[in-house]
């Protein structure tokens, strides 16, 4: 395939998450991305792509290229999770190989007493001490703390995330925050098309350090870049992510928006999560109209989730190149109804651990007991049975002729071998019929 076509054959083969990378090495006089009829954030291209460039995005882009933690950050301690991956495990009480595996496979029940044991473990519970962020961010704010922490004690000069639209609050769009009240702002899950790295190089040519929070695959995507960049590790100092659900469409916000009779015309604000934990969806209309929902009714029809190609296919929802990674904690995935709110925090590099035990130590965070990765497995069993899952659905891609991720250092081969034979032929033979149908392609891309 000519290199200069390679954009346009990734989004048309459906391995597109419209991180918006290949904007920034493109340039938006030729690639611009926009959100698509289809409620897909895609790149469209106005002019002609060189082969090096072309050659520069396949290079970086996470739809095809989709690696774990890079070997340059594990540490002696690192332990590697078969699903979970690695977790950054320095307990002292761990010295024996024999009882370190021991160790870190027993199920704890009971908090730890001590903090300092509990942030050896790699995988903690942990929330927000201050009541606002707790309550305004995502399940127990960690990630919004950690971003405000960052900006107070100087450790960055702003956090590149996302954030809703102020012209369109359905949509959510890049956002550099320099203080608090610009992080809180864009505290809350933001379900849908999001594009964090439109202008990513031009953020490292102003030369400041900064910490990322947004998708894993956008993390991916940054640690691509970095192979190539060296200012990428040079500027982008943390790189922080949740576990990932999978990127709704717009078309999930539209039908929430049809289901309370509101235009997106009319609207004021979508919240998805946040303002307790859960957090109740809360639309605002701009004539004083408000529309509520729970979480539950929200996302119990898995079905309706409109969930873009791509993470259907996701090796890494877990978020393995990251430094630090959030989590919901709730048993089975489901909250049983609000309550004070609680992440869960995968501690994978010791640029994590240390951000982590210095924002414990200056009271940013609350850390108060230690899980395993069997804990994780039943806080999140629909992630544990998707990274089963994914090497057989990626061989039906390839048995149809369509453009497959290289996938490295994820375990996917290893993890589908634990499956009984008749799952593997049943999510290839799927995934298989699903392509032929043309259900895992896309048209090319253009604006709505």
């Amino acid at each position: 395939m000519n290199q200069a076509e390679q954009l346009s054959n990734i989004v048309q083969n459906g391995l597109c998450i419209g991180c918006g990378l290949c904007q920034s090495i493109a340039g938006p006089e030729r690639v611009q991305v926009m959100m698509t009829p289809e409620g897909r954030e895609r790149p469209v291209e106005s002019a002609a792509i060189d082969a090096a460039t072309g050659a520069h995005i396949a290079a970086v882009c996470p739809g095809v290229q989709i690696a774990g933690l890079p070997s340059s950050l594990m540490e002696p301690e690192t332990v590697v999770d078969p699903i979970w991956g690695p977790y950054l495990f320095t307990a002292q009480n761990s010295a024996q190989p024999d009882a370190f595996n021991e160790d870190r496979d027993a199920p704890l029940s009971s908090p730890l007493d001590e903090t300092s044991v509990l942030l050896n473990r790699g995988i903690v519970r942990s929330y927000a001490s201050d009541p606002e962020v707790r309550f305004k961010g995502a399940t127990g704010g960690v990630l919004t703390a950690l971003a405000i922490f960052l900006l107070e004690t100087g450790a960055v000069n702003f956090v590149l995330h996302v954030a809703a639209s102020q012209q369109q609050p359905m949509r959510s769009e890049r956002q550099l925050s320099f203080d608090r009240g610009q992080v809180l702002g864009a505290a809350g899950s933001r379900y849908g098309p999001a594009a964090p790295l439109v202008d990513f190089l031009e953020i490292l040519e102003r030369e400041e350090p900064f910490a990322f929070v947004g998708k894993p695959c956008d993390v991916g995507a940054i640690r691509n870049l970095a192979r190539l960049d060296p200012r990428v590790d040079q500027y982008c100092l943390y790189c922080l992510t949740l576990v990932c659900g999978g990127a709704s469409e717009l078309s999930k916000s539209r039908d929430l928006l049809d289901e309370f009779g509101v235009t997106e015309e009319k609207l004021a604000l979508l919240r998805y999560r946040g303002h307790g934990n859960p957090g109740l969806t809360r639309v605002e209309t701009k004539d004083g109209r408000a529309f509520e929902k729970s979480y539950n009714d929200m996302w119990e029809d898995e079905a309706g989730w409109h969930l873009q190609f791509r993470c259907k296919i996701c090796p890494d929802a877990i978020g393995e190149a990251a430094d630090l990674v959030a989590c919901d904690i709730w048993p089975d995935a489901a909250p049983a109804g609000e309550d004070e709110g609680f992440n869960g925090i995968i501690v994978r590099t010791q640029k994590g651990a240390d951000l982590l035990t210095a924002a414990v130590n200056h009271g940013a965070l609350i850390v108060d007991q230690a899980f395993t990765p069997r804990d994780l497995d039943h806080f999140q069993p629909h992630q544990v049975r998707k990274k089963k899952a994914v090497w057989a659905r990626i061989e039906g891609l390839r048995q149809a002729g369509q453009l497959a991720p290289t996938i490295s250092d994820l375990r996917i081969e290893e993890l589908a071998m634990e499956n009984d034979p008749g799952v593997n032929l049943r999510e290839t033979e799927g995934t298989l019929q699903r392509a032929q149908e043309g259900r895992t392609s896309e048209p090319a891309a253009r604006p709505e």
